[in-house]
C-alpha cells in the first residue's frame, strides 16, 4: 500500500505506556463485566480477556521503537483513508459521517465497554465510538494467523471502522437489542450477519482505496487472507481440533472472504444488507 508521506489522521489518541487495567475486585462487575460480555458474544475467549487483565503494570516509562513509530504513522494514514471514504459515502447518501477516535495502547486499556488486554485484539466500543489498537498485534498477523503485510492490517483497521459505520446506521444497535429476547444460537447468527457486514465495509473502503490509486500489487490478497484467517471455523480447529457452528460468532473463512470481495467489488452501502440474505 503507498502510504509514505500521505495526510494521517488527527483522531489518534495515545495512550501507549498508560495503565488500563481496572480492579475488578472479588467478582466481574460494572463495565469489565459488560466488556466480558461484548469480547465473548463477538467470538473471544472471556480465559484470555481476563488473562490479560491480570498481574502489574510496570511502571518504566513508555519507548516508542522505529517500527513501532512507523506502525503508528500506517495506521493514521489509513485511518485518514477511511475518514476520506466515509464522509464521501455518507454526503452521497445524505448523512453526515461523524469520524471515530483510533486509540493506540500497549497492553491493556480502559474503554467505555470496560478494560481490556491486548490479547482481546483491535476492538471498536460503541459506548465511546472509539477503535483500540495495540500494535502488536501485527506481529500477531503475521506469526500466529499466517497473515502478513500492510494490507492485511489495513483490513483490520477498515473492519472496525465498519463496526463504527454500523453504529452510525444504527446496524449495531438492533442486534444488541435481541440480546436476551432470542435464543443464544439465534443470536449468535446474527452476531455473525454484523461481523459479515462489517466485512463488507471494509471492502467498500478498499475498492475507494483502489480508486485513490494507493493499491499496490498483492494488497488485496492480504486482505482476503486476512479475512480469510480470523475465521470462526479456521480460529476453532487451530485452538481445539474441531469447529461448533452454532457457536459461530464471526462467520467462517469462506464468507468473510466472500462479504470482503463483494464490497471491493460493488464498492457501496446497498449489497451489503447481509440481513436480508440467506446465503450468506
Amino acid at each position: 500500500m503507498k502510504w509514505q508521506g500521505r495526510r494521517g489522521s488527527s483522531n489518534i489518541e495515545d495512550r501507549r505506556g498508560m495503565s488500563g487495567k481496572v480492579a475488578l475486585g472479588g467478582g466481574i462487575g460494572g463495565v469489565g463485566l459488560i466488556f466480558v460480555i461484548i469480547f465473548t458474544l463477538l467470538g473471544g475467549n472471556p480465559g484470555e480477556l481476563l488473562g490479560g487483565l491480570s498481574g502489574t503494570d510496570s511502571d518504566a516509562p513508555y519507548e516508542e521503537t522505529d517500527q513501532e513509530r512507523e506502525l503508528a504513522q500506517f495506521v493514521s494514514v489509513v485511518l485518514a483513508d477511511t475518514e476520506d471514504v466515509w464522509t464521501e459515502i455518507f454526503h452521497e447518501e445524505g448523512m453526515q459521517y461523524k469520524e471515530p477516535i483510533l486509540v493506540l495502547y500497549s497492553g491493556s486499556v480502559q474503554s467505555a465497554c470496560g478494560a481490556a488486554g491486548s490479547s482481546a485484539g483491535p476492538f471498536y466500543c460503541p459506548g465511546d465510538q472509539k477503535l483500540y489498537i495495540d500494535l502488536s498485534f501485527y506481529q500477531e498477523l503475521q506469526n500466529n494467523f499466517n497473515a502478513p503485510g500492510d494490507f492485511a492490517m489495513a483490513y483490520v483497521i477498515a473492519h472496525e471502522v465498519g463496526h463504527h459505520v454500523q453504529t452510525l446506521l444504527g446496524t449495531s444497535q438492533k442486534v444488541n437489542a435481541l440480546r436476551g429476547k432470542v435464543s443464544q444460537e439465534e443470536y449468535n447468527q446474527n452476531s455473525v450477519k454484523l461481523e459479515l457486514q462489517a466485512d463488507y465495509y471494509a471492502g467498500v473502503w478498499a475498492h475507494h482505496a483502489e480508486g485513490m490509486n494507493v493499491l499496490e500489487e498483492g494488497d488485496l490478497e492480504e486482505a482476503l487472507t486476512a479475512a480469510s484467517a480470523v475465521g470462526d471455523d479456521t480460529i476453532q480447529k487451530r485452538a481445539q481440533g474441531y469447529v461448533v457452528p452454532e457457536s459461530f460468532t464471526h462467520g467462517t473463512s469462506e464468507q468473510r472472504r466472500h462479504w470482503f470481495h463483494r464490497g471491493f467489488q460493488s464498492g457501496n452501502l446497498q449489497n451489503g444488507n447481509t440481513f436480508n440474505t440467506g446465503d450468506l
